[in-house]
């Protein structure tokens, strides 16, 4: 198991390197960026921009040469949108604010050898350390993504387990229609739906809005801050939770319909035990292991793909959020740190997957069938 182990770490080396290569190759002809948008502030805002892009610890000549800068005429064509009338060296000195005065291999280079001592640098718009911005927003994804999670669980599991027992019968057709059509609803639609209804739209006042927590928090006590924490996080849940939920039912579902049919399960009645001994003391952990097994993969997912809309609309400042806000920004330090801490949790979460399918059940053997 050692070998396979060291193989997946190594493999993950060259997959991480393909992922940030691509990512950086699109982004290098994506229209925009943050000098541009840059440009544009100062171009409609004046000071505000400038006194933004002095605060990030360029040199000490910038500051005292940015007003000559912006009035010079410059003239001459630029390569980037609506700096006409700015002055060339005015430019240059962005280009070297946002390390763009390198060439393109260079600054995918100097940012591979950063990531690797995990130096995410400073973020371009923020001006906060990148590490020190995602700690930050983590706590409210981890809220997000541990409690659908569980939720999916605790539902999906007795109902899958049902619904092999009870195969072809009434309550088998029916949930399974309202499986389907939950899994067929966008979580984003359904969220706007909720909101509508439930959160002062156009029906109910019963939920909050926005964020995870009330203004007056601090001045609750631990019981109320509990109901308040949950009073806040029902809308979210209930929209993230309807995909996930769905697939776990059928996966339980079709799981336990396969061991059931299998040779053990009738030797097991054909001694006289129960129903209730027959699921839970024989099929039951054959039965899991896939969907045991899945539980970090479902967590990731939930944790990072699937917080990113419904953390827009119930605005909630987690990750899903930050890297939406990171994108339109153009604030490319965010974006690929995100990226690549993402990519590289998936690829572990993926190896510990696999560890968690042999410690349930020793029989397999992933280096045997790797050889």
């Amino acid at each position: 198991m050692g070998a396979y182990i060291v193989r997946r770490l190594l493999l993950m080396i060259p997959t991480i390197l393909g992922i940030m290569a691509i990512s950086f190759a699109v982004i290098q002809f994506a229209p925009g960026g943050p000098v541009e948008r840059m440009i544009a502030q100062l171009t409609g805002q004046g000071g505000d921009a400038l006194d933004r892009i002095s605060g990030g610890g360029g040199d000490a000549g910038f500051e005292a040469d940015k007003g000559s800068s912006i009035e010079g005429s410059g003239g001459g064509t630029s390569k980037y949108r609506g700096a006409q009338g700015l002055d060339p060296a005015f430019i240059a000195q962005l280009e070297k604010e946002f390390g763009f005065d390198k060439p393109a291999l260079e600054r995918f280079g100097l940012m591979l050898w950063n990531y690797a001592r995990f130096d995410f640098g400073e973020s371009y718009f923020r001006k906060i350390d990148v590490l020190d911005l995602i700690v930050e927003k983590l706590p409210v994804s981890i809220s997000l993504g541990l409690w659908i999670t569980l939720l999916s669980y605790v539902i999906s599991i007795p109902l899958g387990i049902r619904k092999a027992v009870k195969d072809g019968s009434t309550f088998d057709i029916w949930t399974s229609g309202v499986i389907i059509a939950a899994y067929a609803i966008p979580g984003f639609l359904f969220a706007i739906l909720l909101i509508v209804l439930f959160a002062g739209g156009s029906f109910y006042d019963w939920f909050p809005l926005r964020g995870l927590t009330s203004d007056n928090w601090e001045q609750l006590s631990w019981p109320q801050r509990i109901a308040d924490y949950f009073w806040h996080l029902t809308l979210p849940l209930i929209a993230m939770s309807l995909s996930a939920f769905a697939t776990n039912t059928l996966l339980t579902k079709n799981s336990f319909l396969e061991e059931i049919r299998k040779q053990y399960v009738v030797t097991a009645r054909a001694k006289g035990l129960s129903e209730r001994q027959v699921l839970y003391g024989h099929v039951f952990r054959n039965a899991m292991l896939i969907v045991i097994a899945s539980f970090p993969g479902a967590f990731i997912s939930s944790f990072f793909t699937g917080s990113l809309l419904i953390e827009n609309i119930f605005s909630l400042d987690g990750l899903g959020r930050l890297g939406f806000t990171s994108v339109i920004d153009r604030d490319y330090p965010v974006v690929f740190a995100t990226l690549y801490i993402f990519s590289l949790m998936g690829l572990l979460i993926g190896l510990l997957s696999d560890l968690i399918y042999t410690w349930i059940d020793p029989r397999i053997d992933f280096e045997r069938r790797a050889s």
